[in-house]
C-alpha cells in the first residue's frame, strides 16, 4: 500500500526508452501483485493451467520483463524477506480484507455481475510462497538476476541504488524514498494502455521518475524529517497515521517541530521511533550478484509450456525477443565501457 505522500512529490514522466542501458532493482512482490490483480479473465478469474495452478504472475513476469529488456532496461527483481514485527497487524488486516473481497467476488459471480466480480477478484489477489518460488525459477531460466532481501524488498532495492549497483529502484510505493533510494521509478511494470476501474475509459500509463534529492530540496526537509512526515500520515507499519493529519498539515508540523512524533507516541499502538529507525537503518545484504545471461530456451519451454500449458508458439516468439534484447544489452554495456 505504501505511504500516501504522492501529492507532495514532483514527478518527471518518462518513456521506457529513456531508461535505455539502466540497471533497475524492481520490488518483486509489488510487481507480482500487479500481475495477479490485472491479468485476469472477464469474470475476475486468474489465468490458470489445466491443474488449476495460477499462472497470471508467470505471464506478466515473462512478457513484461521482455518488454523492459527490449527497451534496453536491465531489471533485477528483489524479493521480500521477513517483515518487521510491527508490520504483523497490518498483514493480518490485509489478509482479512482479501477474504472479504473473495466472498464478495463469489457473490457477484452468482448474481452475474461480471464487472463487479472482477473488481473484488483483484482485491482478493494473494502472493504466496508457491507463486514466489515459481517466479524465481522463471527468472533464473530467463537469465534475469533476482535478490533475496533479509527483510523488506524496497529497503534492499534502495540499498542497491544507494551503492550504485543499480541506477534506480522501481516500485509503486513511495516507501523506497524513505529507505533512501536516490531515484525511484514508478509505473515501470504497468506501463501501457490501461482501463480505469469501473469505467469504460482507457489511459496511457508512463513511467515516472522521482529524485530524492529534488524532493528534499523542494520540501525543505532532511530524509529524517521526510520519514517523520510519512509516519504522521501513515505507513505500512502504522496505517492511517495520526487522525486528522493529511500530508500538507503534517509537512508544516515536521518543519516547525524538533520532535513531531513525541506528542503522539504515548497513544500510538506501535513504537513510532522504532518505525523511524527501521526506515533509517533497515536490514539489507551485499550478498548478491547482478548478471544478465542468455535464456535457457529448453528450460523455459518445459516450465511454461509443458508444465503450465502456455502457448508454445507465443513462448518461442517471446524467447526470440528476449535473446535479441539480451545480446543487445551486452553490446550496449561493452560499447559504453570502450567509450569511457
Amino acid at each position: 500500500m505504501g505511504v500516501p505522500i504522492g501529492e507532495l512529490l514532483s514527478k518527471k514522466e518518462l518513456e521506457l526508452e529513456n531508461l535505455n542501458g539502466r540497471k533497475v532493482a524492481i520490488d518483486a512482490f509489488n510487481a507480482i501483485y500487479q500481475f495477479l490483480s490485472t491479468i485476469r479473465q472477464r469474470d475476475g478469474t486468474p489465468l490458470m493451467d489445466s491443474k488449476g495452478r495460477i499462472t497470471s504472475h508467470l505471464s506478466g513476469l515473462f512478457y513484461r520483463t521482455i518488454n523492459l529488456m527490449e527497451a534496453g532496461i536491465k531489471p533485477a527483481y528483489v524479493f521480500d524477506g521477513k517483515p518487521p514485527e510491527f508490520k504483523k497487524k497490518e498483514l493480518e488486516k490485509r489478509a482479512e480484507a482479501r477474504e472479504e473481497a473473495l466472498e464478495k467476488w463469489e457473490m457477484a459471480l452468482a448474481r452475474g455481475e461480471l464487472e463487479e466480480a472482477k473488481k473484488y477478484a483483484q482485491r482478493a489477489s494473494k502472493v504466496n510462497e508457491i507463486l514466489i518460488e515459481d517466479a524465481k525459477k522463471l527468472l533464473e531460466l530467463m537469465g534475469i538476476p533476482w535478490v533475496q532481501a533479509p527483510s523488506e524488498g524496497e529497503a534492499q532495492a534502495a540499498h542497491m541504488a544507494s551503492k550504485g549497483d543499480v541506477w534506480a529502484s522501481a516500485s509503486q510505493d513511495y516507501d523506497s524514498l524513505l529507505f533512501g533510494t536516490p531515484k525511484l521509478v514508478r509505473n515501470l511494470t504497468i506501463t501501457g494502455r490501461r482501463k480505469l476501474p469501473g469505467k469504460d475509459i482507457y489511459i496511457e500509463v508512463r513511467p515516472e521518475l522521482i529524485l530524492l534529492e529534488d524532493v528534499l530540496k523542494e520540501l525543505k526537509l532532511t530524509r529524517e524529517k521526510l520519514i517523520e512526515l510519512a509516519i504522521l500520515v501513515g505507513t505500512d507499519y502504522n496505517p492511517g497515521g495520526i487522525k486528522g493529519l493529511g500530508p500538507k498539515k503534517a509537512l508544516e508540523m515536521v518543519k516547525h517541530s524538533k520532535d513531531p512524533l513525541l506528542k503522539y507516541q504515548k497513544t500510538s499502538p506501535v513504537d513510532l521511533y522504532a518505525i523511524k529507525e527501521f526506515f533509517l537503518n533497515p536490514p539489507t545484504t551485499n550478498d548478491y550478484k547482478l548478471e544478465w545471461k542468455l535464456p535457457n530456451e529448453d528450460g523455459i519451454i518445459k516450465f511454461l509450456c509443458d508444465e503450465h500449458d502456455f502457448s508454445e508458439e507465443r513462448v518461442k516468439n517471446g524467447l526470440e525477443r528476449l535473446k535479441k534484447a539480451t545480446r543487445a544489452g551486452k553490446q550496449f554495456t561493452l560499447d559504453t565501457w570502450f567509450k569511457k
